[in-house]
């Protein structure tokens, strides 16, 4: 008779796989130095526990579990590899020693402990290697440090799944070819790695923010995980405005994170949303930290976004927000950021403050050029343009593209909802 129910065992496991998949994947690659292989035995760990914990009970300490299975799986694949190629055996020895006497230690796990305090933290800046492009490192981080999946990660990007996947065993192939050496880089050497290391932390706190998939429209645990990760990068670099800028950003959007669904859980709007629930002191210190950061030069791209979050979250009422600075703002930001996701919320911003009409136009544009080919919040868009400009029929068309699209359960809900308002209308 099981120990404890099925039920039990996967929320313990979601748990672990929160708190605890970057550590035990460091653990692996400490010993192993292979990514594929060190992630594998990850999963085994995982694997095993769903055979172990419905039989034995959930342990006490699910990481520290899941922590000493993983480095068994690595030493035994150490062992193999050794025995295969009869090269290794002072390897096997030393890897042996070091599980044995605990966590596993290295040369750049000690010199990453004393610059880089966070586990996850430093595993962000090692697999940020200049050697790969920044989007393979950004999402060869959120694979292997933050435990998104392929598809997730695919859908941050804006590509299939399958490009997803061939570009990180790509990344994968190239780090094993070259011989990439997975060394801390030195103090000095963090800001080269800055930019990607953000990129990471604001696509971590973007799939929080609106999950890519599952039936809620945010993930608590990655927002928090992604807003501890942004304060220890303003501590480790308190000179680098960026740092601070996205610090504010994430405070200043996470602001809202109580009003952004109704009590059923369905999606409400901006305008809809409560405003007086909002989290006041972040969006204060999300206010200084941006006025730090631009006293230092002009903003960057994250300054730029928290100026535009700021810009709602401090106006006393919807219909008093300044679409029109916001408008401009994002001129700046697309001159930074030339992203075809910025350009679409540029339009949002052009249809409030001029009209549907000029933001059809624009939206019209973005949807020729087709990376947005496959983007739910396209159609959606386009759709309440259409709507307002009273072409409820193309408007029907373009909301049930939205909804074929949409992969998160509560935004399809809210989707389909405002599809049968227009029928009805």
């Amino acid at each position: 008779m099981p120990v404890s129910g099925p039920s039990d065992v996967q929320l313990a496991l979601e748990d672990a796989h929160r708190a605890a998949w970057a550590m035990v994947v460091a653990t692996a690659l400490r010993i192993t130095r292979d990514l594929d292989l060190a992630e594998d035995c990850a999963q085994e760990a995982y694997t095993a526990a769903l055979k172990s914990w419905p039989r034995d009970g959930v342990p006490a300490n699910a990481a520290a579990w899941l922590t000493t299975i993983t480095k068994r799986r690595a030493v035994d694949a150490v062992r193999r590899a050794a025995t295969l190629r009869s090269k290794l055996p002072l390897l096997v020895e030393a890897q042996t020693a070091a599980v044995d006497g605990g966590m596993a230690e290295s040369a750049w796990s000690g010199k990453a402990a004393r610059a880089i305090p966070d586990e996850r933290l430093r595993l962000i800046f090692l697999c940020c290697h200049p050697a790969l492009a920044p989007e393979a490192q950004m999402a060869l981080t959120l694979r292997l440090v933050c435990g998104l999946s392929t598809a997730d990660i695919a859908r941050a990007f804006l590509v299939s799944d399958t490009t997803m996947g061939a570009r990180l065993t790509r990344a994968k192939r190239k780090i094993a070819t070259a011989r990439i050496p997975f060394a801390m880089p030195d103090a000095a050497e963090l800001s080269d790695r800055l930019a990607v290391v953000l990129g990471v932390i604001y696509l971590l706190f973007t799939a929080g923010h609106a999950a890519p998939s599952g039936d809620t429209l945010t993930r608590d645990a990655l927002l928090d995980r992604s807003l501890h990760l942004a304060r220890l990068m303003a501590e480790l670099m308190p000179h680098e405005p960026e740092s601070h800028a996205l610090l504010a950003l994430l405070l200043v959007t996470g602001a809202r994170r109580a009003t952004r669904v109704d009590a059923s859980g369905a999606a409400l709007r901006l305008e809809e949303q409560d405003r007086a629930k909002w989290d006041r002191a972040a969006i204060r210190e999300a206010r200084t930290l941006v006025d730090d950061a631009s006293r230092a030069g002009p903003l960057g791209r994250f300054g730029l976004q928290a100026e535009i979050a700021l810009c709602h979250a401090e106006a006393p009422t919807y219909a008093e927000t300044d679409w029109a600075r916001i408008v401009l703002l994002y001129d700046r930001l697309l001159s930074l950021w030339p992203s075809p996701v910025v350009a679409l919320n540029r339009a949002v911003a052009v249809f409030v403050s001029a009209g549907p009409q000029p933001a059809l136009a624009e939206v019209d544009a973005l949807e020729a050029d087709g990376r947005l080919a496959d983007y739910h919040y396209l159609f959606a868009i386009k759709a309440e343009l259409l709507d307002r400009l009273g072409r409820a029929d193309e408007a029907a068309s373009a909301l049930r593209r939205a909804v074929q699209l949409v992969r998160n359960d509560a935004e399809r809900q809210f989707l389909s909802k405002r599809l049968q308002s227009l029928h009805r209308n």
